[in-house]
């Protein structure tokens, strides 16, 4: 009896994992070649406007994001991947006018988490570097 309960937990523990990674494939799945128009309408007013959009690739992965204010595009950032990679390895901030205004560099430790930021002024020269640290309560 107590053998069969130990195999049905460890069974019941493999369908849950499984079922947890089928669910973040579907939501990459649902992302493939997306583009998310955030439009706002302020109080007194019957005119939308775009607010933001997001753009994602053929791997489901964010590739752009642009923020607009009423004179229109107020920054626009940019991902890059390493080939299929679903970590960021890049990513470029542009101003109103599309010019680069910083470039972050990330490194990640082996398990996914990110490890290292480097941040870059638009010329090449390293500005600032980040760490990040997790801890468990």
């Amino acid at each position: 009896m107590k053998k069969h309960f130990i195999i049905l937990l460890l069974l019941g523990l493999c369908v849950g994992t499984l079922s947890a990674q089928d669910n973040n494939t579907s939501k990459r799945e649902r992302k493939k070649n997306l583009v998310v128009k955030e439009w706002n309408t302020r109080a007194g007013s019957t005119t939308p406007y775009l607010d933001n959009q997001v753009t994602y690739d053929h791997l489901g992965r964010k590739i752009e994001e642009i923020e607009y204010a009423s004179y229109g595009q107020k920054k626009r950032v940019t991902y890059s991947y390493e080939g299929t990679s679903t970590k960021c390895k890049e990513q470029v901030e542009y101003d109103d006018k599309n010019k680069p205004v910083r470039i972050k560099q990330f490194e990640y430790n082996p398990d996914g988490t990110k490890k290292k930021q480097y941040n870059y002024k638009p010329s090449g020269k390293l500005e600032s570097t980040k760490t990040f640290e997790y801890s468990y309560k």
